[in-house]
């Protein structure tokens, strides 16, 4: 076996494992449904928009999303190269082992299902609260925002089980609804000229635009934005072709997200006129409602009807980013267990090919996540999703740092691709690009959050405190394997 067939073969007969997923499930717009469920982006646009307006630069917002995206594109370009060769559905974990050593590589993995394990319980917060308004306003009874997240649990396993198809038919739905309200919008005002004060292109697109108030926290906010792209890799053992549909995938998410939400958000402040888009996103960001700012307009130009279509499909958003997330944290349970990292009862898959254990853990992790916020009595929102959604934007941005990291080791000592832009100029670029981010993160993150200093430090040091705890975890199963084999 050549050390190509070697690193590719996942699953060959002597590995550990318990089963496999359902091969040739999922094809590119499949695992595009996921990946763009995953991102959320009625959430995005109507969360991240009024504070990168607001609070970064102003009507030069848009600019931070085509900057966002392209360090992600760059990124991207070294992990299409490494899924080519490693299909798991570890994906970071299994990408950063390869490169950086086992040890690293599961310390990681500890990374990454903490971060999607957060960020699905921060959704769960927001989502809570915005069913628990919606039930208020439409049937007068205040259903606590802690027993809607956990009856949405119970469904979200029920389809998390039930099979990888089913999950992307329910988030197909999803997905277009929340898309579609937003594209038409965006293509409605641009195609009638803009707001007030035209198109105003130069206004949200020029560098001095770019550059001006606080660039680096719509930066931020833009980078927030594009988590999720890379559940491409997740599903590479269900796609069909993988080394085909993977990359195909990932590339069509980069591009069409980085589209989406730069011409969203480009109208969004052309609605306004860049005099005054600035103004109106600190208000709305006063008042404490911040999706204001994004219904407004769309309700100006379609009717007010839109004020009770939008928050019922920021619910099937916030659902949809749920169950992608819930998919993709039970994947790493399964990958981790398969590779004799964790209990072997996790590579159970039941008879839909889907790894129903892993499944079952994970809600578990939800609910312990979740109820004690509950019990607390804290608001869902100002804590909950804004502590779990930020300390999940730096985890993974973290595991792309390494990641990228990985890529350029890999391939400089496996040689199984040497084509310089694929292995070496563009990951590294894109290393740069991803490390400067999580500066601004770093930089701006009591802002991200939405809390305290004192908090936001307490939030910081998690990340490295997971990853820590992950290679010592790594070091003793392997000490422990070494001295059973001795």
């Amino acid at each position: 076996m050549d050390s190509q067939t070697a690193v590719v073969n996942q699953t060959a007969p002597d590995a550990p494992t318990a089963g496999r997923l359902k091969p040739n499930s999922l094809g590119v717009l499949g695992i595009l449904f996921f990946v763009l469920s995953a991102q959320a982006p009625l959430t995005g646009v109507a969360g991240a928009v009024p504070i990168a307006v607001g609070v970064g630069n102003g009507a030069g917002a848009p600019a931070a999303y085509v900057v966002a995206g392209l360090i992600t594109l760059l990124f991207s370009v070294g992990f299409v190269a490494m899924g080519r060769h490693v299909v798991d559905a570890g994906a970071f974990y299994t990408y950063i082992g390869k490169g950086l050593g086992r040890t690293v590589g599961t310390g990681s993995a500890g990374v990454a299902l903490f971060a999607y394990c957060a960020i699905q319980a921060a959704m769960y917060g927001l989502y809570g609260a915005t069913v628990n308004g919606l039930l208020a306003h439409y049937t007068g009874v205040d259903v606590p925002w802690w027993a809607c997240a956990l009856v949405t649990m119970v469904i979200v396993q029920v389809l998390g089980s039930a099979g990888i198809e089913m999950g992307a038919k329910v988030l197909a739905v999803f997905v277009l609804a929340e898309f579609s309200i937003l594209s038409v919008f965006a293509l409605v005002t641009f195609f009638k000229g803009g707001g007030p004060e035209g198109l105003a292109f130069t206004e949200s697109f020029s560098p001095s635009a770019a550059f001006d108030g606080a660039p680096g926290v719509a930066l931020m906010f833009a980078v927030a934005s594009m988590i999720g792209f890379e559940a491409t890799a997740i599903y590479g053992e269900e796609a069909r072709e993988p080394r085909k549909t993977v990359p195909r995938a990932t590339y069509a998410a980069v591009a069409f997200v980085t589209g989406f939400f730069g011409f969203a958000s480009w109208m969004l402040v052309s609605s306004y006129g860049p005099s005054k888009v600035t103004g109106a996103a600190g208000k709305a960001l006063e008042s404490g409602d911040s999706t204001g700012f994004v219904f407004a307009p769309i309700a100006d130009l379609f009717g007010t009807w839109v004020n009770d279509v939008l928050p019922v499909l920021l619910a099937t958003s916030l659902f949809a980013g749920i169950l992608a997330f819930h998919n993709s944290a039970n994947r790493y349970l399964f990958s981790l267990s398969r590779d004799g990292l964790l209990p072997k009862a996790l590579s159970s898959i039941n008879s839909r090919h889907s790894p129903s254990v892993a499944g079952r853990v994970q809600t578990a992790v939800a609910v312990l996540l979740v109820v004690p916020f509950a019990l607390a009595g804290e608001d869902p929102v100002l804590t909950l999703f804004s502590w779990g959604s930020g300390v999940a934007v730096l985890g993974i941005m973290a595991l792309y740092l390494m990641t990228s990291v990985s890529v350029v080791v890999f391939f400089r000592r496996e040689r199984l691709d040497t084509r310089p832009w694929n292995t070496l100029i563009a990951p590294s670029l894109g290393a740069l690009g991803v490390a400067g981010a999580i500066w601004l993160i770093v930089q701006n993150f009591t802002t991200l959050i939405g809390g305290e200093s004192s908090t936001a430090l307490v939030l910081e040091l998690i990340v490295p405190a997971v990853l820590v705890l992950g290679v010592v975890a790594a070091r003793l199963t392997r000490d422990k394997a070494g001295s059973a084999g001795g």
